[in-house]
């Protein structure tokens, strides 16, 4: 009777072995009873929207550079009807145009300690608010003057926003797709090139007085979306932590 007894426990100790393996199988698929495993079939929507939303994010972003690949493609026509129209000299055109260089260094300079400060996404918004200003000024500007008042805020404004557009990027995005999202900063400045061919060609055929003006006046429009971005981007986690707000930057986190 000892073995027989012996016997059953044996079986039945392998009969709950089996069991064990089973239900770890079945776990191991999903489709448990335990509602932990349809909790986590439910959250793949849920990762899918954010990733989604993380590349939105990086887009609208990264339309900052194309404010600059826009301003140096769309100079390059421009500049031929603003010699025409306001009669500057050659050195006056090389300084208007080689001008946005030097001043968007400084530019950088200052977005760096200011978006410290403020905030990644409000640092982008004040480089956004002052290249709509520099925009403006250059596309009714009547003299030589005016026109570099204009190129310098400008110039100012890409430096500011440009210079955060990549360190915002990096401090959103998980680290499996942050090499790649960075990278659309350097792919937006030529799309802002090519934009900037586009409306050369697009608008020559106006006047000499107005063709030059719509051209430059165009480039408002990257910087109005940036504008409306601004209701969309969550600000940097990082930059929060930073600010001893760690609530609000694991609600952003992605």
């Amino acid at each position: 009777m000892g073995s027989v007894g012996a016997g059953d426990n044996g079986s039945a100790g392998s009969v709950r072995i089996t069991n064990r393996t089973v239900e770890s199988e079945v776990n191991d698929d999903g489709f448990d009873d335990d509602p932990t495993g349809y909790q986590q079939l439910s959250e793949i929507p849920r990762k899918s929207n954010r990733r989604f939303y993380l590349f939105a994010c990086a887009v609208l972003a990264s339309l900052n550079t194309v404010l600059l690949g826009y301003d140096i493609g769309v100079m390059s026509g421009a500049i031929i009807f603003i010699q025409e129209d306001l009669k500057i000299t050659e050195v006056q055109t090389e300084v208007l145009v080689g001008c946005l260089s030097v001043v968007s260094l400084f530019g950088s300079l200052v977005g760096g300690r200011t978006s410290d400060i403020i905030g990644r996404k409000w640092t982008m918004a004040s480089g956004a608010m002052v290249f709509q200003v520099g925009v403006a000024v250059m596309t009714f500007a009547d003299s030589f003057q005016v026109l570099m008042i204009g190129r310098l805020l400008t110039g100012v404004g890409i430096g500011i926003g440009g210079v955060i557009i990549s360190v915002y990027i990096a401090e959103i995005s998980p680290s499996i797709s942050r090499g790649s999202l960075t990278s659309f900063p350097e792919i937006f400045v030529n799309i802002g090139i090519l934009l900037g061919y586009v409306s050369n060609y697009a608008f020559s055929g106006l006047s000499v007085h107005i063709n030059w003006r719509v051209m430059l006046g165009i480039g408002i429009l990257p910087s109005a979306l940036i504008g409306f971005s601004l209701f969309v981007i969550p600000e940097s986690p990082r930059w929060l932590v930073m600010q001893n707000r760690v609530d609000e930057a694991r609600l952003g986190a992605f």
